[in-house]
């Protein structure tokens, strides 16, 4: 029988290990003895002392970094335990081997040893540790990318707003209710680094500051230096989105809103520094817990770009000795290896940063002779840690620094290994694609194009498998995201796109390289819509026999792809046929000449329309096509737009006598493996329509009044009987579900300002009593009706508008048909003169009732009757101007 010496041993070194294992490192208290005092001579308390000698191995190999030490004698210690039917011993021996298995990466095998913790928790009715393992499950599944289940172990729903408490059986609750302190700082600590990981900041502010307060209550000074930098962290992520936000409308020229982002960037970059320099202070006598934060303080200093903050040069030199000096001093551990791989990426400070790549371009490194050190002592360590995941990165970063140094057998070689060991374990698999890459442009740099496509064909493959926990791990960096798999998918279709061009033309091996291109970019563009709209976006994609019937025999598809030095137009014809052509201009000259086309066509004031900028991208776009087009002969284009050219209106292009709109029907849709392919049913159409004529503030903005809306909506009657009108005070969220979820109708009209952005939160419809409806609320409503029969057949916003040059804006319009589940949407580039709207809604749906007409061709007979205002004595002669007609595209189902 052990000692009682031997029993408070164990018992403390448990007590270490459990706190010291935590993801947030949160004071949790003390677990109970694992050593239970039993009778002598008893065959249970000879196996207990057996028991208790393999669990003080277990702990002696888990202290000096030895996880796989520790986890065979733990194993077999929690077999002696089932054997006697010791639930409470098992328990604690599961709980600490899930914290092993974490700390080597194994993310399943961790959160299976805590389910079964909480289960035998439950037989022993101890509800502080049920509370307590739901915390550590939860920040298990947070590391898993999987933070949705983690706030639901941890408070409930994730995204519900008017939830006031969390409900009975969730963490939080738990500890609330047996007034576990310990268990509340780790609960809402948890609770706050899973909604910082959904990128909703002010909830993990609020219960990240939660979580501190009750620390510095109880002077736990670990819980609170691992909460002040969870809080750092999260104001970083806020800072790093809002300079994302600045680069979009600098870009789109929006110099006085770029500059207001910069300044909000500075100051979470501010809030940020504050938080982890008292974090650090507190840290003083854990030496993993400062690595954490001086890890963060590095990547603070030694941004991309020049660092803004006061003393920013001296500052990051001190830091970075500092965080040196102590990985020198850090026992192997996975905190070891992952510092050892960001200082070895370090770059200068004024070193140029190419943003679309996630990994390190290939510029001056900061610690430039320690930097293969490094890594490799990096790889050694997850070695012996047995740490696939930390391991991976390592091989593949050193795999990385070989190919700037164009050593390309090396480079090969530690990609390789990198590959295998990111392949053989599942958490490790969202690193697998850029090692995959890697390898793609490793062969293509040495000319064996053969093997470059099949390393890009995983990759991307790779990607899309793990799409889903990939969005959720990176919400709170958006842009970022998007930005780490663009150049992957771009670099393999210019690979593509390359490799046709030294096919001939007729072959069917020209055939498969440009639709392997137009795959590649289709698939980067669901991601961009996923990544838009959040990790719950669930997108339906239809099938290749369904997309066939989509595209009739009169339809050409044209798709764009845009390059840094060039941009594709790729035609797909009804035959089967496909043709190519390059725009010879890079994109930012693409991208100014876009926005000076858009420009020019908002310009109401000017009386005669300029339509050279229109000229000038018919002739890039269009007419390098036009006989394909009529020989065909075509009568419908349906856009796949790419990037910047989402924000305009093809309508608008201008062949020297007539509008391309004059000459072809004109939809556009994000993807065709999104359009639903059926037809309109004009049985029983009837519209709920809901509009504004008020002026209304809203998020201290002014929208102003909508004058001839209540004629748009009373024209909609007159034409759909048993429609129903929501106007002003009437036009609400509520009043609005009410009448979906009473009535199918197959057409919702809304005409109210709307206002759609880069930022989704700032995506929002005007509402009546000066309130809005954000995307989330609109997709909501409409997504649970919109399966009904005959529900869902078209979303009409009018008064709509969208930023110049803000393709992401386009994207939330294009996006919100497919995620709200609604067939098509007729929309707004721009904010429109109602009365001009009024006319052309009318005429839209006067065209729409008429059977045959598809839903491109009513818009274009509508867009039509305006430019021939001149020769209709009822409609003013000024609507002929562009600004008028132009902005109204139809998304999705066109027929």
């Amino acid at each position: 029988m052990p000692s009682q010496h031997h029993k408070t041993s164990v018992h403390r070194l448990l007590g270490i290990l459990f706190l010291s294992s935590l993801t947030l490192s949160l004071w949790l208290g003390h677990l109970p003895s694992i050593a239970q005092p039993a009778a002598p001579g008893n065959v249970a308390t000879t196996q207990s002392g057996n028991a208790s000698q393999l669990v003080q191995q277990g702990v002696e190999s888990y202290q000096t970094g030895d996880y796989q030490g520790a986890i065979e004698p733990w194993q077999n210690a929690l077999e002696l335990y089932q054997r006697t039917n010791n639930r409470l011993n098992a328990a604690i021996i599961r709980e600490n081997l899930a914290r092993t298995y974490q700390k080597i990466g194994h993310i399943e095998q961790a959160i299976s040893y805590w389910q079964q913790a909480i289960a035998d928790y439950q037989e022993l009715g101890d509800w502080q540790q049920i509370g307590r393992m739901k915390t550590e499950l939860a920040q298990a599944y947070s590391r898993f990318g999987q933070a949705r289940k983690a706030i639901a172990l941890l408070c409930g729903v994730p995204d519900s707003r008017k939830q006031e408490s969390c409900p009975e059986g969730s963490a939080v609750q738990i500890a609330q209710a047996h007034h576990d302190r310990d268990g509340e700082i780790a609960a809402h600590g948890s609770l706050g680094e899973a909604y910082r990981l959904r990128g909703d900041y002010d909830q993990a502010i609020a219960h990240l500051n939660r979580s501190l307060k009750i620390a510095q209550e109880l002077n736990h000074p670990a819980s609170g230096a691992s909460t002040l930098n969870n809080l750092g962290n999260v104001y970083m992520a806020q800072a790093q989105l809002t300079e994302g936000y600045a680069n979009s409308a600098q870009q789109r020229g929006a110099n006085t809103k770029a500059s207001e982002f910069r300044q909000d960037a500075i100051e979470y970059y501010q809030q940020a520094q504050t938080h982890f320099q008292q974090s650090l202070q507190l840290a003083q006598n854990d030496q993993f817990a400062q690595m954490r934060v001086l890890r963060n303080l590095v990547k603070l200093y030694y941004r991309p770009k020049q660092s803004t903050l006061p003393n920013a040069a001296n500052n990051a030199a001190t830091t970075l000795k500092q965080a040196q000096n102590l990985l020198k001093r850090l026992p192997d551990s996975q905190d070891k290896v992952y510092a050892a791989i960001e200082f070895a990426k370090l770059e200068q400070p004024m070193t140029p940063v190419d943003t679309t790549s996630q990994h390190s371009p290939c510029g001056k490194r900061l610690l430039e002779g320690q930097a293969e050190e490094l890594l490799n002592q990096a790889v050694s360590i997850a070695q012996r840690l047995q740490d696939s995941r930390s391991q991976s990165f390592a091989l593949g970063e050193l795999g990385h620094l070989y190919e700037c140094h164009q050593d390309y057998q090396n480079a090969q070689e530690f990609t390789q290994k990198a590959q295998w060991v990111a392949d053989k374990n599942q958490s490790a698999k969202d690193s697998l694609y850029l090692w995959e890459w890697q390898a793609g442009r490793i062969f293509n740099a040495q000319g064996n194009e053969t093997e470059a496509v099949k390393a890009y064909e995983r990759a991307i493959a790779t990607i899309n498998d793990i799409r889903n926990e990939l969005l959720i791990a990176q919400r709170d960096l958006q842009f970022d995201f998007r930005d780490a798999i663009n150049p992957l998918h771009r670099e393999f279709a210019q690979l593509r796109l390359e490799r046709a061009a030294l096919k001939p033309r007729d072959s069917q091996d020209y055939k498969k390289e440009l639709d392997s291109a137009l795959e590649t970019i289709d698939s980067l563009k669901l991601a961009e819509l996923q990544n838009y709209f959040g990790n719950d976006c669930a997108l339906t994609l239809i099938s290749q026999e369904r997309v066939e019937e989509l595209v009739g025999e009169n339809t050409a598809v044209f798709s764009s792809i845009i390059l840094s030095d060039r941009t594709a137009i790729l035609v797909s014809l009804p035959n089967g046929e496909k043709r190519l052509k390059w725009i010879d201009v890079d994109s930012q000259t693409l991208r100014d000449e876009i926005n000076q086309f858009r420009r020019g066509l908002e310009r109401r004031r000017d009386i005669t329309y300029n339509p050279k900028p229109a000229q000038e991208l018919y002739n890039k776009i269009i007419a390098p096509f036009a006989n394909d087009l009529k020989s065909a002969p075509i009568e419908t284009l349906v856009f796949i737009q790419d990037g910047i050219l989402r924000s305009i209106p093809m309508a608008a292009l201008h062949d020297g006598n007539k509008f391309l709109v004059e000459n072809y029907a004109i939809a556009t849709t994000p993807s065709l493996n999104l359009t639903n392919p059926q037809a309109l049913n004009r049985q029983n159409l009837r519209v709920l329509a809901l509009g504004l004529t008020q002026e209304s503030e809203v998020n201290g903005q002014t929208f102003s009044a909508l004058t001839n809306v209540e004629t748009e909506l009373k024209e909609i009657e007159t034409q759909f009987p048993g429609s129903q009108t929501l106007l002003n005070e009437d036009f609400t969220p509520k009043r609005m579900e009410e009448e979906l979820s009473q009535t199918v109708y197959p057409i919702l009209h809304i005409a109210t300002h709307g206002q759609f952005s880069a930022i989704r939160e700032d995506t929002f419809l005007v509402t009546g009593n000066n309130d809005k409806l954000t995307l989330n609320d609109l997709e909501n409503i409409i997504s649970r009706v919109s399966r009904k029969p005959d529900s869902g057949e078209l979303l009409a916003l009018t008064a709509c508008q969208t930023a110049v040059g803000d393709d992401r804006a386009a994207l939330g319009l294009a996006g919100i048909a497919v995620q709200a589940g609604v067939s098509s949407a007729l929309a707004s580039l721009w904010f429109v003169n109602d009365a001009s709207t009024a006319q052309l809604v009318t005429e839209f749906y006067a065209n729409l009732r008429r059977p045959g007409v598809s839903k491109a061709e009513a818009l274009r007979a509508a867009q039509r009757k305006l430019i021939e205002a001149k020769d209709t004595e009822e409609i003013n002669d000024q609507y002929a101007h562009p600004a008028y007609w132009a902005p109204f595209i139809l998304i999705g189902n066109w027929l």
